[in-house]
């Protein structure tokens, strides 16, 4: 009896510890396939982009306005935001494969026919369809570095996407400049076979044919598609159409925006009482998705505000062509090459909301800088604070992502991806609004105050008025054409100095949004990427 007590009370030898299974490896298609989709998402965001710089010769060929050039952005960023939420759908239905090859042609045939518009309906409507077939290529990428790599290879994926989604604007601008001067606008268009054919190639090899579920279509909520279209549209025809039509003054602002709200309130209250929605908005509620989403739509009219406020000034200021304008704006784009494997290094190490937040830091500093711009600023007066931005947006693109991914379960992965990629977009549409309404404003605001102090009555002002009438004078020979040149040539100091004023104001704000930010971020959960 004691010697089975004794048995009894001798301690069990431990379990054997359990290993964590082996991650599978990933094969030479897999990282083809992968590297093709990204190559689609540069090419679908350098379009938002690569039309700025082109805009006077596309409006000079298809006879349209300053008013009427703006809707082919319009186009081809609300069909692209309207699209990205439904790729997931889309994805189910077709599969990756076809559905992103499908995407691929139909977005080379399109941009071809925008190279051979003639007239601006016709350019508008191409350009709708190449968004909607471009805008699928941003999400789809994403979720296929999600599903088809393992945690511990996601955070390079994840480096690369987003180095092509914040390179694609910064050189944007550079490209549509060097391929209009030397080949003319249409090859602004023509371009994109270039890397389109490569992406068809990498695609085809690297993924696997997927059956067809077709009866998904029936099955589809297309009350809720119609609601969300409906009001994603509106919205981004509000924001990028509003200031140009003085908003609320204009008939088809107000009936965007109230299309806008009915539409997107109609799509969350029937996406909530469905079973099974097409895209899983509860994701919002979450609360490190939800900061990802916040501080990334932030980060997005970082990205879009500043590239569109300095070619605005670099142009109307300081005189610059589209390709000066490039030398410029591809200083945000050059260093992000050998930043970005550094801040995928540093995500993997330590927590993501001090990278995060160090990159937000940056950004907001770079714009801090800007805001200090006075009439004489020009390229060498730009390039620190161009490398600066560069420097920050790896570190705030690359751990968004991870926030965006936190905890989110494999099936919806691709609701995950969507949703995020929108918000940066929305913030993007909502950042190029409020400061093309910010340009507008401060301007008239400043030509009132500096016209205060400008009164004919002053010596100064005489002196100046005399002075520039001598000069005119010596040209004219007309004393009374040269004074009138003369008050022309002061009111256009003083329009100008007003505009500096209100572009800085944008900077400005630009930075406050980001250094906000950073309170913001700091709700999320500790996040290191590859671990738990």
């Amino acid at each position: 009896m004691a010697e089975k007590t004794a048995v009894a009370a001798r301690p069990m030898p431990p379990p054997a510890a359990v290993l964590p299974l082996p991650e599978p490896a990933v094969d030479a298609r897999t990282w083809i396939a992968i590297f093709a989709a990204i190559l689609g998402v540069f090419m679908a965001i350098l379009d938002i982009q690569v039309t700025n710089a082109s805009l006077r010769e596309i409006r000079g060929a298809l006879s349209a306005t300053v008013e009427e050039g703006s809707w082919m952005t319009t186009s081809y960023l609300a069909a692209e935001v309207v699209v990205i939420p439904l790729t997931a759908f889309f994805v189910r239905v077709f599969g990756a494969r076809a559905y992103m090859l499908g995407n691929v042609v139909l977005f080379l045939v399109f941009s071809t026919l925008c190279g051979y518009a003639w007239n601006l309906p016709s350019m508008i409507v191409f350009r709708a369809l190449q968004g909607f077939t471009g805008g699928a290529l941003i999400p789809t990428a994403m979720t296929l570095i999600l599903t088809r790599l393992p945690p511990s290879k996601r955070t390079i994926g994840l480096a690369w996407l987003m180095l092509s989604s914040t390179m694609a604007p910064a050189f944007g601008p550079t490209l549509g400049g060097v391929l209009t001067n030397f080949y003319g606008w249409p090859s602004i268009f023509f371009i994109n076979w270039a890397p389109g054919v490569l992406m068809l190639a990498g695609l085809a090899y690297g993924l696997k044919r997927e059956p067809l579920q077709l009866k998904l279509l029936r099955e589809a909520d297309w009350l809720a598609i119609t609601a969300m279209t409906v009001g994603l549209g509106s919205l981004i025809v509000f924001l990028e159409e509003g200031n140009s039509k003085d908003w609320f003054a204009s008939d088809l602002i107000r009936a965007c925006a109230l299309a806008a709200l009915l539409g997107i309130v109609a799509w969350v209250a029937i996406l909530q009482s469905r079973g099974k929605p097409f895209v899983n908005l509860a994701l919002f509620a979450r609360r490190t998705f939800g900061v990802s989403s916040l501080v990334g739509a932030a980060a997005g009219m970082g990205l879009y505000g500043s590239t569109f406020v300095l070619p605005l000034f670099l142009s109307e200021i300081a005189g610059y062509n589209s390709l000066q304008i490039g030398e410029v704006i591809m200083w945000m784009g050059l260093p992000q090459i050998v930043m970005m494997p550094l801040a995928a290094a540093f995500a993997k190490r330590f927590d993501n909301r001090v990278i995060c937040s160090l990159g937000l830091l940056l950004f907001a500093s770079s714009c801090f800088m800007n805001a200090t711009m006075d009439a004489t600023t020009g390229y060498d007066q730009l390039v620190f604070s161009q490398v600066l931005r560069a420097l920050g947006q790896p570190l705030i693109v690359l751990t968004l992502s991870n926030f965006a991914i936190h905890r989110i379960e494999a099936a919806n992965l691709s609701s995950a991806s969507g949703l995020y990629n929108m918000s940066r977009i929305l913030g993007g549409a909502v950042g190029t609004a409020v400061l093309a309404t910010t340009i507008t404003w401060r301007e008239h605001f400043h030509s009132a105050r500096i016209g205060e102090s400008v009164s004919l009555f002053s010596d100064a002002v005489q002196e100046r008025l005399g002075q520039l009438g001598s000069q005119f004078l010596a040209g004219s020979g007309d004393p009374v054409a040269a004074q009138q040149q003369a008050l022309a040539a002061l009111d256009h100091l003083v329009r100008r100095e007003a505009y500096v004023l209100a572009y800085t104001d944008s900077f400005f704000i630009l930075g406050c949004v980001l250094l906000a930010s950073i309170a913001v971020m700091w709700l999320a959960d500790r996040v290191v990427a590859g671990g738990k």
